[in-house]
């Protein structure tokens, strides 16, 4: 694939697609809608059967690259990453928009504002959490959610970009969180600055999802966690899930199936092993997530 195109850019909004082009179209234009000045829109298709590519003509101004057949999020959000000068990247999901006009600007602000600020968790809202909060003061947390975050890229480059997993949806933003934290990067919440993830059902199919989340989620663990925690934090995991099969039986089938993809995993799971600092990862456990 090409190289994305920096026009200048500080910012490179990148937006990964599969199969959303009846509501694509609204996060291209909340991300092109922005009042900061230095930013260019990138769209990675990948992949998708429906009327995606028409949406070409639209938007001229917007950077397109499509794959022929679907390579999954993590490397798709590497490849716009890997390809592009600019000096912060903002990923926004093909069903998120920014509800205003100067998130990015305020974002950039607080990159320029300290140096050891890694990435930008933008205030998440959604169907099922539709209130918007009040603008206020930054607060770190212990990661940033995928459908709207702003990373700087010398600290991704620091960290090593996402890091493949077995499956191809979950824990990612978790493990890349982790990494940044242990080299010494914050991860910031701006209260108030918003995205809306709409969550489109369109496209998902949610025990396929279920499946890779508990494999991935139990593969980070294998990866990242120190020992000799992991002897316990990996049963705990396990126990955690279970409970949650229980008060939800659907999804035993597709949780028990991402348990054995996650065992057949362990091989890979050592090899690429490289568990953070204790404290770091205590840091994450302990709560300070973006809610």
């Amino acid at each position: 694939m090409n190289s994305v195109p920096s026009f200048s850019a500080r910012v490179l909004v990148g937006i990964t697609t599969r199969n959303r082009a009846h509501i694509l179209a609204k996060a291209i234009r909340s991300a092109l809608d922005q009042t900061y000045p230095l930013v260019a829109v990138a769209v990675l298709d990948d992949g998708s059967t429906d009327a995606t590519p028409e949406l070409r003509a639209q938007f001229p101004q917007v950077h397109w690259q499509r794959n022929k057949s679907p390579q999954g999020i993590i490397e798709a959000r590497n490849h716009l990453m890997r390809s592009t000068p600019a000096e912060f990247f903002v990923s926004l999901d093909d069903d998120a928009w920014f509800l205003g006009r100067d998130e990015i600007a305020l974002a950039v602000a607080a990159m320029d504002a300290d140096a050891r600020l890694g990435a930008v968790a933008f205030d998440i809202a959604s169907p099922d959490q539709p209130t918007e909060r009040a603008r206020g003061a930054a607060r770190e947390v212990a990661m940033f959610i995928g459908c709207g975050h702003l990373l700087r890229m010398s600290a991704v480059r620091d960290a090593g970009f996402y890091a493949p997993t077995p499956g191809r949806y979950g824990s990612e933003e978790k493990d890349l969180s982790l990494r940044l934290a242990d080299l010494g990067y914050r991860i910031d919440l701006l209260p108030g600055v918003h995205v809306w993830h709409d969550k489109a059902w369109t496209g998902r199919d949610w025990f396929p999802l279920h499946r890779s989340g508990v494999c991935n989620e139990l593969f980070m663990t294998m990866r990242r966690c120190p020992w000799p925690d992991l002897a316990f934090v990996l049963p705990l995991k396990i126990v955690s899930f279970g409970w949650f099969w229980l008060r939800r039986p659907q999804f035993l089938s597709p949780g028990i199936a991402g348990l054995c993809d996650a065992i057949l995993a362990l091989p890979k799971a050592e090899i690429s092993r490289g568990p953070v600092r204790r404290a770091t990862f205590w840091k994450m456990s302990a709560g300070r997530r973006v809610t």
